[in-house]
């Protein structure tokens, strides 16, 4: 598991991006960003003062990054405790679910008229995947599904459903540390990954969405299970 040191030290190594306008904006997409590679767990604490030291923002911008954070239900608040990283319920996973299916598979419908470097994106995500397997690194596996999925929802086109994608997979990147064995999860899917990225290839649309619904209800199904385990 990532240290505090390390992921700290991502962050302080993106300040230069920063821009003056939408600093607070800027400093949530770089926590965002840890969440959704996976470094930042649920549970995790966020040190205020560190992070500002890290960064070099006031306490009031960081503040502010939080809030956009915990609207995007990524971050939550404790009083007198302080601003931990979520962990995502499972009425919170079936909701994930549902939306996911809206947007992913609306993408996948969308793939015939996509330009050729969104499909590009998709099928990058899939051979990141399986070079990632064939490494063992199992947590980037986690990683390069979900940019698979966001490269499934970006066929639609639209800036908005980007958006969209990338806050609720970010969320789904919290949900996957529910799972005991990062291996045992991701493995069965990459071939199925694969798949969906050559029907897409192929021409057959109808076919990679009867084939991605199917596998969001099999891994739902295997969340939910994990999840009524632990009680």
């Amino acid at each position: 598991m990532p240290t505090q040191e390390s992921w700290l030290d991502e962050i302080a190594a993106a300040r230069h991006g920063l821009d003056r306008s939408s600093t607070a904006a800027r400093v949530a997409d770089l926590l965002r960003e840890q969440i959704t590679d996976g470094r930042l767990v649920p549970g995790a604490r966020l040190p205020e003062e560190d992070l500002c030291r890290a960064v070099k923002v006031s306490r009031n911008t960081m503040r502010e990054a939080f809030r956009l954070l915990v609207q995007e239900r990524l971050l939550v608040h404790e009083f007198n405790r302080g601003v931990f990283v979520r962990r995502v319920t499972a009425e919170g996973l079936a909701d994930l679910y549902r939306v996911r299916r809206i947007l992913e598979c609306e993408g996948v419908r969308c793939a015939p008229d996509a330009p050729a470097a969104a499909l590009a994106r998709v099928e990058a995500a899939v051979a990141d995947g399986e070079r990632a397997a064939g490494a063992g690194r199992w947590a980037d596996v986690g990683t390069a599904d979900i940019r698979f999925h966001r490269a499934l929802a970006g066929l639609v086109g639209s800036p908005r459903v980007d958006e969209m994608t990338r806050h609720l997979l970010a969320e789904m990147r919290l949900v996957f540390h529910e799972m005991g064995s990062p291996r045992e999860f991701h493995e069965p899917y990459l071939a199925r990954n694969r798949r969906i990225h050559d029907l897409l290839a192929d021409g057959d649309p109808a076919a990679a969405e009867r084939e991605l619904r199917s596998y969001l209800d099999d891994a739902e199904a295997q969340l939910t299970s994990a999840y009524r385990a632990k009680g």
